[in-house]
């Protein structure tokens, strides 16, 4: 099939929660569609997609909370017509955006040219503009059964949320990970950052190496480096890595932010975890994200406002007591905390959303 007729614009920008999905999708359907990709100047777009899918930035504000926040809007709103001039030139017949603030403008756009939108939606809580603009979307693709009940107005379709294709393979432990017989943590802020989440953790560096555990710590982007100094062999800290999901299939326990993306990951990987939400995500939708796994029994979850050191240190030296059986340490909290990890089904959504996706192809 020729892809001559078939052009498809993903909007998707910001942080990896609305990126990676969304690239993970391109690369499923990249064989049927001509893509090309919207993002915004000056985040983390033109970091993670790929030059073959065109990357086209717009010249916006994240929206802060300040007495400029309504001309903020109503910037991104009248780059609307900006969004239209692309969808006519690129002769665009198909849009799939992630949510974030780009996708408003992105599905007026298209509306206005009768232009067909999937949204996907990743969070148990819809965000604000699959909220307010779901129902002009041909379909709203859920991560979760539950998210239906929040979008009454919408035609919604449940996917599960794509993943990038590493947390479908299985992968061996890094290299550069430190080797040991202690157990494995892996600490992460997410793409942006988690500054508190961060502090926490140093503060408590000297007691995790001396109860000799192993320590990855993903400091994120926009967090500055540590200045802790350690001689220990058995912590390593990155501002980034892109082998999380082998990271995450051969560590012991994830201690992270609860966005979309890292549920599902804890789901398909089937990982324990310590869950620390973003007290300022729109909704309240980390904590509402987290409670998902806590609710089982597979995850703690710790309201940021409530974190100190003893309690943060108490935490995981309950989680990580042992009995020795036959020689070999028993862990009886995290052995049952991933006995309950298994008791929630993961999917390869990818499949699922190509399938709808391609179901706008234009053949001839």
């Amino acid at each position: 099939m020729s892809k001559e007729r078939n052009n498809l614009l993903i909007a998707a920008s910001g942080t990896g929660g609305h990126i990676f999905p969304a690239l993970a999708v391109s690369k499923k359907v990249e064989k049927d569609w001509n893509i090309n990709w919207l993002g915004v100047e000056q985040r983390l777009d033109s970091k993670f997609i790929p030059r073959k899918y065109n990357l086209l930035t717009l010249k916006l504000q994240v929206p802060k909370k300040n007495i400029f926040l309504i001309f903020q809007y109503l910037n991104i709103l009248f780059s609307t017509f900006n969004i239209m001039k692309i969808l006519k030139e690129k002769k665009i017949n198909l849009v799939f955006t992630t949510g974030g603030f780009i996708s408003a403008p992105t599905i007026l756009a298209a509306k206005l040219l009768k232009i067909p939108v999937l949204i996907h939606e990743s969070n148990l809580i819809p965000g604000t503009v699959t909220k307010y603009f779901g129902f002009l979307c041909e379909f709203v693709l859920i991560g979760f059964k539950d998210t239906k009940s929040y979008l009454k107005n919408c035609k919604t379709i449940f996917t599960g949320t794509p993943l990038r294709s590493e947390f479908y393979e299985n992968n061996s432990l890094p290299e550069w990970v430190p080797r040991g017989k202690g157990p494995l943590l892996v600490v992460m802020g997410g793409s942006q950052g988690a500054k508190v989440v961060n502090e926490i953790f140093h503060e408590s560096l000297k007691f995790l190496i001396k109860q000799n555990f192993r320590i990855v710590h993903i400091t994120g982007k926009n967090t500055a480096k540590n200045t802790l100094k350690t001689k220990s062999n058995n912590y390593v800290q990155k501002e980034f890595t892109n082998q999380v999901a082998s990271l995450m299939q051969n560590c012991d326990l994830v201690i992270s932010r609860s966005g979309a993306g890292t549920i599902n990951e804890l789901i398909q990987t089937r990982k324990p975890s310590i869950l620390i939400p973003y007290p300022n995500s729109k909704n309240n939708h980390q904590e509402k994200n987290a409670m998902i796994l806590s609710s089982i029994g597979g995850a703690i979850l710790i309201n940021q406002d409530k974190i100190t050191k003893v309690f943060f240190e108490e935490t995981l030296k309950n989680i990580f007591k042992f009995k020795l059986q036959k020689g070999k340490p028993k862990y009886e909290i995290l052995d049952l905390m991933k006995e309950n990890m298994k008791n929630i089904n993961s999917m390869e959504s990818t499949y699922e959303i190509k399938k709808l996706i391609n179901y706008f192809l234009k053949e001839f």
